[in-house]
This record gives C-alpha cells, sequence and structure tokens, in this order.
C-alpha cells in the first residue's frame, strides 16, 4: 500500500479522507459477502442451478405496488375499492341496490 504524506493535506481534504475511510471500513464486509454471493451464483449457473436451488434459499418476494383506487362508496367518496382482492360490502350492497361497476367507477 502507498504511503500518503498527510502533512502536505489540508484539513478539508484530510475529513474527506477520514469519511471515505469510515465508509470503506463500514461496507468492507458488504463488499467480501457480495463478491463471494456472485462467485458462487456464477459457479451454480456453470452446473445448471441456480444458487437459490442449491441453498434451498428461497426467492425474495415480489413487492407490488399499491393499486390506485377504482371505485368510490357513493355514500362516502373516503370509502374506495381498487378493484383486487375482496369486494367491499358497500360495493356489493350498490350492486344490489341497481347500480353498475362504471357507475361506482372514480
Amino acid at each position: 500500500m502507498p504511503d500518503i504524506d498527510l502533512k502536505d493535506l489540508s484539513l478539508k481534504e484530510l475529513k474527506v479522507l477520514q469519511a471515505q475511510v469510515i465508509r470503506a471500513i463500514a461496507t468492507f464486509d458488504e463488499r467480501r459477502k457480495k463478491a463471494a454471493r456472485e462467485e458462487l451464483e456464477e459457479r451454480a449457473r456453470e452446473l445448471g442451478f441456480s444458487l437459490a436451488e442449491l441453498t434451498g434459499t428461497p426467492l425474495p418476494r415480489r413487492i407490488r405496488a399499491r393499486a390506485t383506487p377504482k371505485y368510490a362508496n357513493p355514500a362516502n367518496s373516503a370509502e374506495t375499492w381498487s378493484g383486487r382482492g375482496r369486494r367491499p360490502r358497500w360495493f356489493g350492497d350498490a350492486m344490489s341496490a341497481g347500480n353498475t361497476p362504471d357507475d361506482l367507477r372514480i
């Protein structure tokens, strides 16, 4: 490792260097883990597998974005429904009252 002559650096340069060293130390293990994981994934691919298959680790679940509301309760516009999941009671009541889904569309 080359020696750095710290005596020639200004206070601002020393603080920047200090911040870089602190950040490098904090991320050292993570960088090593990432490199090891990439190496293992590459080796698993060469053998025709995924690393998750070999370790039995489930793949991370996809997080869906929150759905935008498509329908609003005519009696209370604060109650909305995106059309996904279980139908709210107010929607069923509105259908029983003779409304159509287009009547409730926002």
